[in-house]
């Protein structure tokens, strides 16, 4: 095995948290974020069982994207598609995500944050692409040890081909988001209310102002209030570069 792959195996191997024994997930809340996935290009998810680390749920476009066999690929296959000068950056991030899991947020907020950054990934055609890495802890054990998590991974060179070398806590539920943090320092608050976060999606999903007053039951100006603040809080001029920039930090 390629030595980058087992140092970031070694993450999960020496954190002593992996789950010590299978466990499931429910079907309704897997069919329930599957359709809730927003996004702005080609994507492809699986799910990893850290207990064996074995692979379920791969979506058919990997075969499309990466060009593995649905049916067979492992974990290390994908691994296997990171950029080499890129690995030392995905191994910093889930040191730093599990660090601030369980000494900060605590780990029992595992199931209610996704943690996203972005690498540079192998394609079909052999050429390496920005793709926006998101994981979502699934299921712990009894004990609290991570056992599987939904990972998707959605090819974004079409907005971006500079990697921002940040990571992403993006709370779910109304918790809040901590956006483009350096692997080296702490957590800074982004002040996105649960509204703004719920509009940036809908803007994302190509909703005009009046689909956003009439499906959210809000006046057409409280709707161009509320992306005022956003645009403001993002540091962002329009809605193309508000959603680049929320694609890369993994908002959306």
């Amino acid at each position: 095995m390629h030595n980058n792959i087992l140092l970031l195996n070694k993450v999960w191997d020496e954190s002593q948290l992996k789950a010590t024994g299978k466990t499931q997930i429910s079907k309704i809340q897997f069919n329930e974020l599957i359709s809730a996935i927003v996004s702005t290009g080609a994507f492809y998810f699986y799910v990893i069982d850290f207990f064996d680390m074995s692979l379920s749920d791969v979506s058919a476009n990997i075969a499309d994207i990466h060009g593995f066999d649905p049916k067979s690929v492992t974990f290390n296959d994908i691994l296997s598609t990171i950029h080499p000068d890129d690995f030392s950056f995905v191994n910093k991030c889930e040191n730093a995500a599990l660090a601030e899991f369980y000494t900060n947020l605590g780990p029992e907020k595992l199931l209610s944050y996704k943690v996203s950054y972005c690498f540079r990934s192998k394609m079909k055609d052999g050429t390496y692409e920005l793709i926006n890495h998101q994981a979502l802890m699934l299921t712990l054990d009894e004990n609290g040890r991570f056992g599987k998590s939904l990972n998707i991974h959605t090819r974004i060179h079409h907005l971006s081909t500079r990697n921002n070398y940040h990571y992403s806590l993006i709370g779910l539920h109304g918790l809040p988001s901590f956006l483009n943090l350096s692997v080296d320092k702490d957590l800074v608050l982004l002040k996105f209310t649960k509204r703004e976060i719920q509009i940036v999606k809908m803007i994302a999903d190509g909703f005009n102002n009046d689909d956003m007053a009439t499906s959210l039951n809000l006046s057409m100006e409280t709707i161009k209030k509320h992306r005022k603040n956003i645009l403001r809080k993002a540091d962002c001029s329009n809605a193309p570069h508000l959603i680049k920039k929320c694609m890369e930090l993994g908002l959306i």
